[in-house]
């Protein structure tokens, strides 16, 4: 029987899976190495963790790794039921926050090595998480998008640790009792913009889309459908990063200046920027709460033991 110690919780309603033991030891010498390593020979542990009937297609894992940078507190790899993410900015919050709840880290600054590089998150006093994420950029602005059924779409193409297709003109009603209308179109615009060759840098697939509307609570509310065709509960870091990278290309928000996303589901991250180089550097605070401490069993002699 092979055990796996997993921390659960969430962060603005979207869950993470922290895995603290229990996977392969992985050999590469920087994250992205291991994330590879971990997604050509040892997936079945990631469809294990998260897929049924241990998990569901909502479920972010996080791999809770060795650093490989002299100063850092920890490594991680990100994945979720459809495959592994660059970076997550709800899941580092789910993280240092797990990781206090284990009483291995104390508020203060900790650097975290990921797959696209180094970030670092404040754990304050009163327990709110600071991501200082990847440096963001807005890639290509206005792009035309054919989506079936719906017609052309423009948004802007920009990085926040993943690849985000965000459009602000859509026509469509952000809420949440509209989600199943939502997850069809922005599922639709992903296929695409795949189907038309539409890419972030160097040929890179978009695999976020990011839909806004204004409201009463927040600067701004959205809706992020991510790869696996499971929206974001939360305002997702990545996805309000890779905004503020917009806004700071617009001129219409300063550096320095807080900017409140909300969620569909009203949940709120605060984000702000400073200028770094040609890019911008995201820093964005929120809240996780741990919903369990547990050990997941696989029995070989199970048919689904590695997921269904």
């Amino acid at each position: 029987m092979k055990q796996i110690h997993v921390i659960d919780s969430h962060t603005g309603g979207e869950p993470t899976r922290l895995v603290m033991k229990g996977f392969p030891q992985l050999h590469g010498r920087s994250m992205a190495e291991q994330r590879d390593e971990l997604r050509e020979l040892h997936d079945r542990w990631r469809r294990a963790c998260l897929l049924e009937p241990r998990g569901n297609d909502v479920l972010v894992g996080a791999l809770y790794c060795p650093p490989v940078s002299a100063d850092a507190t920890c490594g991680v790899i990100f994945f979720n039921n459809a495959g592994y993410l660059n970076m997550c900015g709800h899941g580092t919050i789910g993280l240092v926050a797990s990781l206090q709840h284990l009483g291995l880290i104390a508020p203060g600054v900790h650097k975290i090595d990921t797959p696209v590089g180094q970030v670092s998150a404040t754990l304050h006093e009163d327990g709110a998480i600071t991501v200082a994420n990847v440096p963001s950029y807005r890639y290509r602005q206005h792009v035309a998008v054919n989506v079936p059924g719906h017609g052309v779409v423009h948004g802007d193409i920009a990085w926040g640790g993943n690849w985000f297709f965000l459009v602000a003109e859509h026509g469509q009603r952000i809420e949440l009792d509209n989600r199943e209308v939502l997850t069809e179109y922005t599922w639709a615009m992903l296929k695409a913009l795949e189907a038309q060759g539409i890419t972030g840098e160097n040929g890179a697939p978009i695999d976020h889309v990011e839909l806004f509307a204004d409201d009463p609570n927040a600067d701004s509310r959205n809706f992020v459908m991510c790869p696996g065709k499971a929206y974001d509960r939360s305002p997702c870091g990545t996805g309000t990063s890779a905004k503020l990278a917009c806004l700071a290309a617009d001129g219409t928000l300063a550096e320095g200046q807080t900017w409140v996303q909300a969620s569909i589901t009203g949940s709120q991250f605060h984000g702000r920027y400073e200028r770094d180089g040609e890019r911008i550097r995201p820093f964005i605070t929120g809240r996780a709460h741990m919903t369990a401490d547990s050990t997941l069993l696989i029995d070989e002699q199970d048919p689904f033991a590695w997921g269904i």
